[in-house]
């Protein structure tokens, strides 16, 4: 039986599968040829339900994990067994130390002033504090820029006290093999773990890890992959689908030719239409740059989207299905079957990685297999 969190009373379900969830933790690992493979759980596992699956990976055999807030990390530290290594990708400022360290959670340290903050509260403790530390190979976002990691070669001690357990940089253009950025970065990092003897290292996040062993280093960190998103975008997705997202109508109507639907009378009826009004909206997740593009399923069928999202509401033409299928009640399939994340994302102009951190808490979330 499923496990049911969430709204008990909602007209739609999310339907989050975990054993789909490790079993692309085990596509990834194989991929990774022998690499160990870590687990990012951010922005609520993608929107999916960190803790749950957190859990399901851990049992799967993840022992590392990344999320991108302090807060994210303490809640999954309550969850999750002891030896689990969390580290916390946004890094710290002043103020956070001693709930890090009281923790047993890494920042990941991404520029001098995180690594003097932290190396300070390590001497008031009188014991070293282990953390990642974060390269900058390209990205220009998070990471030790050019010029602080000259200064980390020419004055190593600054790092004294702080036990590197993790080196690591992204990809800004993983998703895309033949971007000349790649090597560039793959040849930014090699140079700089030079400067960190021993330290294992990783750079490769979910798309990385399709670019070829050159790239896993000692641990792949991926992340919406886990979820069923595509991480080879020109290539047939390799992963398993994780998410449905289903409602029921709840009320049909006939408007003759003509006639208006939504705000902003967006939608006019060219023949005489049967719209059916679910309970899904943009408060939701479900992207208001949807309006009148793309659709749902109805008894295996599209049932297109007519007009515009609204905050609570998504009207279909259900005009070619029957009565039977088009009815109060009836359940139609936003996410799932044929409609993939990523292809609902593609008709919003968007991406797997917002549609599915974007899902509200408004559904009624069931959770098949281990949680």
């Amino acid at each position: 039986m499923p496990t049911i969190e969430g709204a008990p009373h909602a007209g739609a379900t999310l339907t989050v599968d975990l054993d789909a969830v490790t079993a692309n933790y085990r596509i990834l690992q194989d991929r990774l040829g022998g690499v160990e493979c870590a687990a990012v759980v951010k922005a609520d596992g993608y929107g999916l339900g960190a803790v749950p699956v957190g859990r399901a990976l851990a049992a799967a055999g993840a022992r590392w994990f990344f999320t991108a807030h302090l807060d994210e990390a303490l809640a999954l530290r309550a969850a999750l067994p002891a030896p689990a290594r969390i580290a916390v990708l946004n890094g710290i400022w002043p103020g956070l130390e001693a709930a890090f360290a009281e923790a047993d959670l890494l920042p990941v340290l991404n520029d001098a002033g995180q690594i003097a903050l932290w190396r300070a509260h390590g001497a008031r403790l009188g014991r070293p504090l282990p953390a990642v530390v974060q390269i900058d190979t390209g990205m220009s976002r998070l990471g030790l820029p050019p010029a602080e990691l000259a200064l980390l070669e020419q004055q190593p001690d600054r790092l004294s006290g702080v036990p590197v357990a993790l080196l690591i940089s992204h990809l800004a253009c993983a998703d895309e093999p033949g971007h000349p950025l790649n090597a560039i970065q793959l040849d930014r990092f090699r140079a700089a773990r030079r400067l960190f003897p021993g330290v294992p290292a990783s750079l490769a996040a979910s798309s990385g890890i399709f670019l070829g062993r050159d790239y896993h280093f000692d641990l792949g960190r991926p992340g919406v992959a886990l979820y069923g998103v595509n991480p080879t975008p020109d290539a047939p997705n390799p992963m398993r689908p994780v998410v449905r997202l289903e409602a029921r109508i709840l009320q049909v109507r006939h408007i003759d030719r003509g006639d208006s639907v939504g705000y902003g009378a967006a939608h006019r009826a060219s023949r005489p239409t049967k719209v059916a009004t679910v309970p899904i909206g943009y408060a939701d997740g479900f992207l208001r740059s949807s309006s009148s593009r793309g659709h749902f399923l109805l008894n295996g069928g599209p049932a297109p989207i007519l007009g515009r999202v609204s905050m609570d509401l998504i009207t279909l033409d259900v005009t070619d299905f029957s009565s039977d299928d088009a009815r109060p009640g009836a359940t139609v399939v936003a996410i799932g079957d044929a409609r993939t994340v990523d292809a609902v994302a593609v008709d919003a102009g968007s991406i797997g990685y917002e549609f599915l951190t974007g899902l509200g808490h408004r559904y009624r979330r069931a959770y098949l297999g281990q949680a």
